[in-house]
């Protein structure tokens, strides 16, 4: 691999080591927990609000304006990143990948697979990320799959097909994959690899690793090359759509803050504890709280199969985290 080269044998060794040990034996301390959790809540939260405001703005504009503003709002925090000389331009192909898999790739291939596919699909589908975490570390990274994590697998995904089912098989039987369907497989394995060049050890320069507003805004700065080669795709075909307004102005400063700052700084960190296979698992928590919320904003009740769905994600968490 590249990474390797210049680094002795043993020290390979001992690389590899601690990613077997990071991605198959981590222990979930509480606050790892709390930090892997908080991303698809507001994840959810940003599903829910991207829904109301839909008929306002066309999705890659949504997505464009969304990172422009996320952008903004970490530039007083690290602005010297982005200048000339920096330490982040040695290594600018790396944060380029990074911000395609994440905010120009996943956020994109997400919105066309729900302009060419049903809700259902796309939830039904993005629910195998756990599995890519698997083979994606199996195939480029050298992980050792456990049968607890093909469990813990198993467990996560029929969570995620009962929240959508409301408990009723009968729903999951009429559902019908249809082309658009693989948008969100490469969505999903987009966002498995960037997991895993989250946990990667790499040349990255120290102060850009250790300082999170200036990592994130490094992505987010190539990431917004992507969403607007997305946009300028979308309004050329005429797609378009922008209607501003204070509702749409308030959604877009929640979406930019909640789940785009704020979840990618959870999620990097909860990363580094756990591991992308871990972590993975935890990502099936989002049709759950987008369920759980949607009906609060409904004002129903929430149903047994939303804890019955709970118990099962969180098993599955369990299972594939626990030691032997």
């Amino acid at each position: 691999m590249i990474w390797q080269r210049g680094l002795s044998r043993g020290h390979q060794a001992r690389v590899k080591a601690l990613l077997q040990s990071r991605s198959m034996h981590a222990k979930l301390s509480p606050s790892t927990i709390v930090l892997l959790t908080l991303p698809p809540i507001f994840w959810a939260g940003n599903a829910v609000v991207g829904r109301l405001v839909a008929p306002l703005v066309s999705p890659m504009t949504l997505n464009l304006l969304r990172w422009a503003i996320a952008f903004a709002l970490l530039l007083p925090l690290a602005a010297p990143v982005l200048r000339r000389g920096s330490a982040l331009w040695p290594s600018w192909r790396r944060f380029a990948l990074l911000g395609l898999l994440s905010i120009g790739g996943y956020n994109a291939l997400l919105y066309l697979s729900l302009n060419t596919s049903t809700p259902l699909n796309v939830t039904l589908v993005g629910s195998s990320t756990p599995v890519w975490m698997l083979l994606i570390g199996r195939l480029f990274f050298g992980m050792r799959i456990s049968g607890r994590q093909w469990l813990g697998a198993l467990l996560s995904i029929c969570g995620v097909m009962l929240v959508l089912s409301r408990g009723q098989l009968d729903v999951l039987l009429q559902v019908r994959l249809v082309p658009g369907d693989i948008y969100m497989l490469l969505a999903a394995a987009a966002w498995a690899y960037y997991s895993w060049m989250l946990a990667h050890p790499t040349t990255e320069p120290t102060e850009i690793r250790r300082n999170w507003s200036a990592f994130l805004l490094a992505q987010i700065a190539f990431g917004l090359v992507w969403s607007s080669l997305s946009a300028g795709v979308e309004w050329s075909l005429g797609l378009g759509r922008l209607e501003m307004s204070w509702a749409l102005a308030l959604a877009l400063l929640f979406i930019a803050t909640a789940p785009a700052v704020l979840a990618y700084r959870a999620y990097g960190a909860g990363v580094a504890r756990a591991g992308p296979a871990v972590a993975g698992f935890f990502v099936n928590l989002v049709p759950l709280f987008t369920a759980v919320l949607s009906v609060a904003f409904l004002g129903e009740l929430p149903h047994l199969y939303h804890a019955l769905a709970f118990v099962l994600i969180v098993g599955g968490i369990a299972v594939s985290s626990s030691r032997r």
